[in-house]
């Protein structure tokens, strides 16, 4: 006597042939799925798909955390160092800047609000040369500046614009071999005019503070000097170049910019970090949506083996489907049992890849710096991907849409051989014993 009729034959009439989803109908399906040692390779088959769903959501919630750690830190640094909203005079000189600062920020949705002098500029040392861009910021300001603010490795920001000096990036200060108390060079083409031209204006300033922000395009370019400073140096007295705003909420900008545009007060070009930044993040989002549906494909592939170990259970459990049905089971019943079957190892797969994924998710800088080690080699430089870490920000909306879309696939690929289960003759069956 097979395990499934004598689970049957154990069961009471009505439950193994009335009630959906009854414990009958659970029994034999889980019986089903161990298999006998004689026809154990439908239960490796089963094994396998197993393998794969879990293998192929673990990867997908990988990459996925990766992809919105990437968007996030960028976005962390990128904005959280340059603002979310740029305005810059028109016609006019932006001399009056303070009225302009006292404006915005009475605005709602308006956190922060810092005038600034930008330039471009060489700089240089002893022992080295590099570009840089050179921007001007009261000592109030840039003890406000997110990107900057807790960020100093070394040096201070106290009495940033009495004693003159500059704050620079970390990986500046090591290409230029320069410590606190060291004097950088700040040259620009645009000087004084003289009878032979324009004179390159070259000044040499303090290192009073070192920052890190994280980000290498940024630790290897920015200076920040006191904006009185940049103004003469760039010959800009009492004028502002840019005036940079920080909102509560960047990814909403179209209603606070439509607020600031009403009290702005004076001609001025308004620009937003999506603007800026538009090309960069669109990018990110093409890489993100294409790395999802690359990956998808591997739970699509194991879902199929769901369904090709399934079409030969039902040619090996043919007998048994034969004897239920002359037992009484419904046709019905017969479907169910192989849907269960199929779906618990859909569903198993995915929980296990679910708490496999989050756990490699969660701990991925941990695992590259392991493997950095074992394999001796930078597996993330932050030459190439501009960030000193890789990042992983595991968002629940995208764990659910891959358990959920798992889920799914796995039901479908059990409702082919479910179905040829419930319709096979059992005059037919029995051939196959």
């Amino acid at each position: 006597m097979t395990d499934a009729v004598a689970v049957a034959t154990r069961a009471a009439p009505s439950e193994a042939g009335s009630k959906p989803f009854s414990v009958f109908e659970w029994l034999v399906a889980l019986r089903y799925l161990r298999g006998r040692r004689s026809k154990a390779f439908v239960s490796e088959i089963a094994g396998f798909s197993f393998l794969g769903i879990g293998v192929g959501v673990a990867t997908l919630i990988v990459v996925m955390s990766v992809m919105n750690g990437f968007r996030h830190e960028l976005l962390d640094k990128i904005v959280g160092i340059n603002g979310h909203v740029f305005l810059q005079g028109v016609e006019t000189p932006l001399t009056d800047y303070d009225a302009v600062d006292e404006r915005l920020a009475k605005v709602p949705g308006v956190k922060l609000v810092i005038p600034m002098i930008e330039g471009a500029a060489a700089v240089s040392s002893p022992y080295n040369q590099a570009g840089a861009l050179i921007r001007g910021i009261k000592e109030a300001d840039i003890k406000r500046l997110p990107g900057i603010a807790g960020h100093i490795t070394l040096g201070t920001l106290d009495n940033f614009d009495a004693t003159g000096g500059v704050a620079i990036g970390q990986r500046l200060a090591e290409s230029l071999a320069l410590r606190i108390g060291d004097t950088i060079s700040v040259l620009t083409a645009k000087g004084p005019q003289t009878p032979f031209g324009v004179a390159p204006r070259i000044k040499s300033y303090p290192i009073t503070a070192i920052f890190q922000i994280g980000m290498s395009e940024f630790d290897s370019s920015f200076v920040y000097m006191p904006l009185t400073e940049a103004q003469a140096f760039f010959g800009k007295d009492g004028e502002a170049t840019v005036i940079e705003a920080f909102v509560d909420d960047p990814d909403h900008m179209d209603e606070v910019r439509a607020k600031l545009d009403a009290v702005v007060g004076r001609p001025m070009i308004m620009t937003d970090w999506r603007q800026r930044n538009k090309t960069f993040f669109d990018a990110l989002n093409v890489e993100r949506n294409v790395m999802f549906i690359i990956l998808a494909l591997i739970v699509l592939v194991a879902a199929l083996n769901i369904i090709s170990g399934l079409i030969m259970l039902v040619k090996d459990k043919s007998p048994d489907i034969a004897i239920l049905r002359t037992m009484g089971a419904t046709r019905g019943a017969i479907l169910r049992i192989f849907l269960i079957t199929g779906t618990a190892i859909g569903v198993a797969g995915t929980f296990a890849g679910l708490v496999l994924g989050v756990l490699v998710a969660r701990n991925i800088e941990g695992i590259r710096t392991f493997l950095n080690w074992a394999f001796h080699s930078n597996l993330f430089p932050s030459e190439l991907y501009f960030l000193s870490h890789l990042p992983s920000r595991v968002e629940p909306g995208d764990v659910i849409a891959v358990v959920v879309m798992t889920i799914l696939l796995s039901i479908l690929a059990t409702l082919y051989p479910s179905w040829r289960a419930a319709t096979l003759d059992p005059v037919e069956a029995l051939r196959y014993e």
